[in-house]
């Protein structure tokens, strides 16, 4: 994490999008097991923190999350290490989201 509790990875430019099946690699490489979930075109989380850290991928479609200093849209192969007890909200892009998650304790 950097000091605002939040790191963006984006995926390189120029390479092609990576398949959920390499992203949940990337994440059991670093012992992490990951869910699926996913939202349609322009739903919203309220603000709100969480307990735990977090590690997000887009797999597919875009999802912008309101961070304390900063807005960041996150798009495939993008990942974002989340601090516990940052609060923050997200919208979803218009033509949805699928995303894995994963948690650290």
């Amino acid at each position: 994490m950097d000091g605002k509790g939040a790191t963006v990875r984006r995926w390189p430019a120029g390479h092609e999008e990576p398949t959920e099946s390499a992203l949940r690699s990337l994440l059991a490489a670093e012992g992490l097991e990951p869910y699926r979930w996913s939202n349609g075109p322009g739903e919203i989380y309220p603000a709100h923190e969480h307990a735990y850290d977090k590690v997000i991928y887009v797999v597919a479609g875009s999802i912008v999350f309101q961070l304390p200093d900063e807005q960041v849209e996150l798009r495939p192969g993008d990942r974002l290490d989340l601090a516990r007890g940052v609060r923050h909200h997200a919208s979803v892009g218009g033509e949805g989201v699928v995303c894995l998650e994963a948690h650290r304790r």
